[in-house]
């Protein structure tokens, strides 16, 4: 390796966790004498794992040696993270036969995801038996939670090839992330290439994807633009959905790292069924844009960072395909400030954070004296947190503890979370902690009104006391965590069946969830068997099964994934998952469509599903065969709303770059 300096620097030859290694040099140059494999190292501004946060900034910068490229990331502790727990990795699963956001999430056992339609058209994540309106979804760190409803909030313009990670992140005490966080990141698959992916099959499917990125020392860009479409597996199940993204990260000497990024999407779908199961000719579209930027700058030991947040999101329901029945406009404005002192004792940090949350809707809000274009209704509400935290890691110990307050036009909450971590041996960590979190009803809790629905002004905020304890192993191509943990739920909100054939938006006393997860896998870079993965979710909770409910009931009671990825013939792989599914709950069916008088009471039943990929690489091409669903399985997520069957598709993938 020849000197990219003449001047004399530090040359470590092993990799160690003492407070002089390379993983703590984020401000100076090192030279690294033994690296015996490929690698990506997240260097953390925090200590230990159990001080990950939400906010990353995927790319800090490049450091290029003749022989090694490394690409470094720093997260700044905003909030308190007990844990982050791996849902999605893109290197890990890239054989695996998922082409959405959706599909990726699906295997997972902490996630729950009770899809309306084929590919990604409409869905909701839920987390360890809580509702979607109960989880808060950031995109690189920064809150994207859609104020107006839950369904909404994962509609983002990202792709899968964009995303390197998604993680499940506990105990972030604030306002919305009652049951978690997910956080979405993207980053370039290489420091600079051009990738064309494109595909078609069943039911008129068609997918076309071009992204890139540009890195030049300090400053790198990522882009990518999408349009994915179908005519349906079934009337009125046809969709369009466009994506456009991009993130630009730059760090200056002295002004410190930026991070920016800015996207829009529009989806157009049938809706048949989706919010009224007897209605098969209902229609949705929405299109949203976003844009964020984010400052970090270190001054010895202090750091500091800020960032501001602007979602724009537009919807229009149809209860008759081309008649316009609702239609809503919000605004999402967010901005956060905090800084961080790093001294003997640990790392301590203050900050704060503000939301501004607007709607203008044709039902949702308070009534405008005059109205606002096709907008009859309005509501705006405030929102602010102030937090302080410290994590200290010492030997084999870590520890992290937050207080703060949460300011909201209910009054104030205090928030609070502790979390403690042991490594008696080396790969194994064992981690134990408890957080208090909540949730604000969203406006359609409060203001959404039908001649089937009836809404609540009196509805006050959610909250919980979560409790867990994990522990994580791993040696060489091995890795198994088993994890456990309790939610004291109050004052929970959802929607109440009554005999007068009507849902109440409704607050009851409590709801206590408890949970396990089960995860293992073995991981070869070479050989025939590549990988192999299992995993088993369990979920249960002491709702009064009398009470029929929209969500409380209807969790993932039972999950079980096995996922097998092989190589064969130099250049073929062959990738297949197998997953079993048992929900908790009941559902309306009516077998007539249009006929609301005509229904029964049905059971969710347990179901299978087989998916894979067989696919061929070489150099800068890959050909791909899809197959989801293989045995044609008949099953529902959510109400009844039937589900695709098998679905095949082909496609190629072209990546030039370095």
């Amino acid at each position: 390796m020849k000197n990219i300096t003449t001047k004399r620097i530090p040359c470590f030859r092993r990799w160690g966790r003492k407070g002089w290694s390379a993983f703590a040099s984020l401000h100076r140059q090192v030279a690294i004498g033994v690296l015996s494999m490929s690698m990506s190292i997240l260097l953390l501004a925090t200590q230990g794992a159990s001080a990950q946060t939400a906010d990353t900034a995927a790319v800090l910068r490049t450091l290029r040696i003749d022989e090694v490229g490394i690409s470094g990331s720093q997260s700044s502790p905003t909030r308190n993270a007990l844990a982050q727990t791996p849902l999605f990795d893109r290197k890990a699963q890239a054989a695996a036969p998922v082409q959405t956001l959706e599909a990726a999430l699906r295997l997972t056992p902490s996630v729950d995801i009770r899809e309306r339609g084929g590919k990604g058209a409409q869905a909701d994540i839920s987390i360890r038996g809580g509702s979607f309106d109960q989880t808060m979804v950031l995109l690189n760190g920064i809150d994207f939670t859609d104020v107006r409803t839950g369904h909404q909030s994962h509609s983002l313009p990202v792709d899968l090839d964009c995303i390197s990670g998604i993680d499940l992140i506990d105990g972030l005490p604030g306002v919305g992330a009652y049951a978690g966080a997910v956080n979405i990141r993207t980053a370039p698959l290489k420091p600079t290439y051009l990738r064309l992916d494109a595909s078609g099959g069943s039911y008129g499917y068609g997918y076309a994807n071009l992204s890139g990125a540009v890195t030049s020392g300090r400053f790198s860009v990522l882009g990518a633009a999408s349009y994915r479409r179908s005519d349906g597996y079934a009337h009125n199940t046809d969709f369009s959905n466009v994506n456009a993204y991009v993130r630009a990260t730059y760090e200056a000497e002295r002004a410190g790292f930026f991070d920016i990024q800015a996207g829009y999407q529009t989806r157009d779908f049938g809706s048949n069924g989706f919010y009224a199961a007897y209605n098969p000719e209902q229609w949705e579209s929405t299109s949203t844009g976003l844009a964020s930027v984010r400052w970090l700058k270190e001054f010895g030991r202090f750091a500091m960072g800020a960032s501001a947040s602007y979602r724009k999101n537009f919807d229009r329901y149809d209860w008759t395909r081309g008649t316009a029945m609702n239609r809503h406009n919000g605004d999402n404005v967010g901005a956060r400030l905090w800084g961080d002192w790093s001294w003997c004792g640990g790392t301590t940090s203050l900050g704060g954070d503000y939301a501004f949350n607007h709607l203008y809707s044709t039902n949702l809000g308070e009534l405008l004296s005059v109205p606002n274009g096709d907008y009859t209704h309005a509501k705006a509400r405030h929102t602010g947190n102030v937090w302080l935290r410290h994590a200290k890691q010492w030997e084999r110990f870590d520890l992290a503890g937050s207080v703060g307050v949460s300011l909201t036009p209910y009054g104030e909450s205090a928030l609070w979370s502790l979390s403690g971590g042991w490594r008696p041996v080396e790969g194994l960590h064992v981690a134990a902690g408890a957080s208090q979190s909540m949730r604000l009803p969203t406006f359609t809790d409060l203001y959404y009104t039908s001649p089937a629905q009836v809404n609540n002004l009196y509805l006050t905020p959610e909250h919980a006391v979560t409790y867990r304890i994990g522990i994580d192993y791993t040696k060489r191509c091995w890795s198994l965590s088993g994890l456990a943990y309790y939610r004291a739920g109050r004052d929970i909100i959802d929607w109440i069946w009554h005999d007068d054939n009507k849902w109440y938006s409704e607050q009851t006393s409590r709801l206590d969830t408890f949970g396990a997860e089960l995860t293992g896998a073995y991981t070869s870079p070479e050989g025939f068997l590549r990988r192999v993965a299992v995993s088993y979710g369990y979920v249960t909770t002491d709702r009064n099964s009398d009470i029929i409910a929209k969500s409380a009931m209807d969790f993932m009671h039972h999950k079980a994934a096995l996922s097998v990825e092989i190589r064969f013939l130099r250049r073929l792989s062959l990738a297949l998952t197998g997953s079993v599914y048992d929900r908790n709950g009941s559902y309306t069916d009516y077998p007539v469509a249009g006929d609301p008088s005509v229904y029964e009471e049905r059971d969710y039943a347990p179901y299978f599903l087989l998916d894979g990929r067989l696919a061929w690489e070489k150099g800068i091409c890959r050909l791909y065969v899809d197959a989801t669903n293989i045995t044609d399985t008949r099953y529902c997520d959510m109400g009844g709303i039937r589900l695709p069957g098998a679905w095949f598709t082909g496609g190629i993938t072209l990546t030039i770059g370095k």
